[in-house]
């Protein structure tokens, strides 16, 4: 059978599953100018292409710190309830338009309350804009409440999780600054969520390596890693091409531990030069669980489209990869089991077979 190259209009068309996706690194161009006016609060530029632009550059630096300060700008005007309200109303809607049948978008709370907010005040105005933006589409939209590894609010950031599981939380996480901040000063937050079968994912591997990803998980309970990339340090390829992995990597293979991995976001960090230098397709040789994320849109300027096509061009990827790479990410996700069978058997499975059908 002789199939057709896969185009961008069935890449679009594909369904799509995001694990990794922080809301403050996705809003619109147009929407940070408005709600900075709004607010008073100053940007570098006040036009949305010249800003646009202005982040990309700023997140390309090779560098997870220099990356992290393009967020005072979003972060800064994500303020009040009507701000958050439109931003997770848009993110919604433009995860649902690229295709995107399940995410799991995360946000740190904290980072919203400059303005007199409380965190539940924040935490039930995203969940109000992600109702509102997934309504009539394929989406459905869970959220993950993120605790910073550089502040002491972890536990009340876990508390605050579990209070809103009800309504659209499925899980809490950690992120920031890797290096010099290990999860397990966290500890007290970990073991409450664990105490409350609640699920837990950890930023872990990205800028730093295996001693973050073994805390993560031997310590901390983390059920995936955000990135974890790092976990190649612990493979070796000989020149034969002989594999030999460690005592983590295989831990990790052999649990089904899930990697939301970033690729082009790894590359604007500075973890690899390309997407063609980057460890995703060997992490999928070996048959990790890996799963294929975006990390932050605006930021990397990027879209699970693009991320998709990334891999098309850099390592040959066919439809069924990316079904491969889908249903991973289905299978690790923190939403019911019964709903994930669904979204498996009703929406991704035959969203694939129909592009296949369309490539003979």
């Amino acid at each position: 059978m002789v199939t057709s190259p896969i185009t961008p209009e069935q890449i679009a068309a594909a369904p799509k599953v995001v694990l990794h996706d922080h809301l403050d690194g996705g809003l619109r161009p147009t929407t940070v100018v408005e709600l900075a006016d709004a607010i008073g609060h100053r940007l570098p530029t006040t036009d949305p292409s010249e800003l646009a632009a202005w982040f990309h550059r700023g997140a390309n630096r090779r560098d997870l710190a220099l990356y992290l300060e393009c967020f005072a700008h979003t972060a800064g005007v994500m303020q009040t309830a009507e701000g958050l309200v439109r931003v997770a109303r848009e993110c919604a809607e433009d995860l649902a338009n690229d295709g995107v049948v399940y995410a799991e978008v995360r946000f740190a709370p904290e980072l919203h309350t400059e303005a007199g907010l409380s965190m539940d005040e924040v935490v039930e105005a995203v969940l109000e804009g992600f109702r509102q933006g997934s309504r009539g589409t394929r989406l459905t939209i869970g959220t993950l409440l993120t605790a910073l590894r550089t502040a002491a609010v972890s536990r009340e950031i876990a508390e605050l999780a579990a209070r809103h599981r009800d309504f659209g939380v499925v899980g809490f996480d950690i992120a920031g600054r890797e290096k010099g901040f290990p999860p397990t000063q966290h500890l007290d937050a970990f073991h409450y969520c664990q105490r409350e079968n609640f699920h837990i994912t950890i930023h872990a591997g990205e800028a730093f390596g295996l001693p973050s990803i073994w805390e993560a998980i031997q310590w901390c309970g983390a059920e995936r890693l955000g990135h974890g990339i790092r976990i190649v340090d612990d493979i070796h390829v000989a020149d034969d091409g002989v594999v030999k992995l460690g005592r983590l990597a295989q831990f990790v293979r052999d649990r089904r531990i899930p990697l939301e991995v970033c690729p082009t976001s790894n590359v604007h960090t500075g973890v690899c030069d390309t997407v063609r230098e980057h460890p995703i397709d060997l992490l999928k040789r070996l048959r990790f669980r890996v799963t294929l994320n975006t990390d932050n849109r605006l930021m990397s300027n990027v879209s699970m489209s693009s991320e998709m096509r990334a891999l098309v061009d850099a390592f040959g990827y066919e439809l069924g990869d990316l079904q491969w790479l889908t249903i991973n990410a289905i299978k690790s996700a923190f939403w019911p089991f019964d709903d994930r069978l669904r979204i498996i058997d009703e929406v991704i499975k035959p969203g694939y077979a129909a592009l296949t059908l369309g490539r003979e």
